[in-house]
């Protein structure tokens, strides 16, 4: 699902030539000189995200002979924005899930698999501060991967105004407050927004759905883990969409 390639010139010819996904590129705060300068500027242009790391970490992470450059470059296909919703925008009030920030490829992939278990039509997740799809990702997710388009998108903030203006609601999952998930009704054309493990929805992204809901818990823990909570919103949906018809 996901290879390391290392070495200067490699990652820089990588980059060059723009044949293959690059998830991240991992830079040694030691490495220094016009490659690595290079490597920086292609990284920005191509929209590859770069991370500096310290040596100590580097050395513990990375193949000997790296040369202080590592990418990690996945043959997990994704998807334009546009071609996910050219999938999607004929189904009867498609389920869409929007990924705000998940960093961990675990939560990444349980999350996934909830997606498929639940009829979910598509995951949108963001290039920036967030976990990309990778061998653990596959793991986590079952094989469901495998049956779920997935897009991935440089700014979530445009996509949701998107989806907006595509005709989809956007209801963001947020903590204790906001209407229960238990009360909403979801019979129409959804995204549903998922925050990172640590902070939740960012501000922005909050501002721009179009209404929040929460999930009824105790009071013994502030929230839930960000793949639990997709579960519990994905499951009512679900319940929902699938519940036979009231006799009139």
């Amino acid at each position: 699902m996901a290879e390391i390639i290392s070495g200067r010139n490699p990652v820089r010819e990588l980059l060059k030539a723009g044949t293959k996904t690059v998830n991240k590129i991992l830079l040694s705060r030691q490495a220094k000189g016009e490659p690595i300068t290079e490597i920086i500027a292609l990284a920005k242009e191509r929209g590859v995200p770069l991370h500096h790391v310290p040596p100590e970490k580097f050395d513990s992470v990375c193949p000997e002979n790296s040369q202080g450059v590592v990418a990690e470059v996945s043959d997990f296909v994704y998807l334009e924005f546009s071609e996910l919703w050219a999938k999607v925008k004929d189904k009867k009030n498609p389920v869409l899930v929007v990924l705000d920030g998940i960093e961990d490829p675990h939560n990444l992939g349980a999350i996934i698999r909830n997606a498929v278990v639940f009829g979910a039509d598509g995951v949108i997740i963001a290039k920036w501060r967030s976990a990309a799809v990778n061998d653990t990702v596959a793991r986590t997710s079952a094989g469901a991967i495998e049956h779920i388009p997935v897009a991935r998108v440089t700014n979530i903030p445009q996509v949701i105004s998107d989806l907006k203006e595509l005709g989809i609601w956007v209801v963001g999952a947020e903590g204790p407050g906001n209407k229960s998930v238990r009360e909403e009704k979801f019979a129409f054309p959804m995204a549903i927004v998922i925050g990172s493990e640590g902070e939740g929805l960012h501000d922005l992204v909050k501002k721009r759905c179009d209404y929040l809901v929460s999930i009824p818990q105790t009071d013994k823990i502030s929230s839930m883990n960000a793949s639990c909570a997709a579960a519990v919103i994905l499951y009512e949906i679900y319940l929902q969409k699938t519940a036979p018809a009231k006799p009139a």
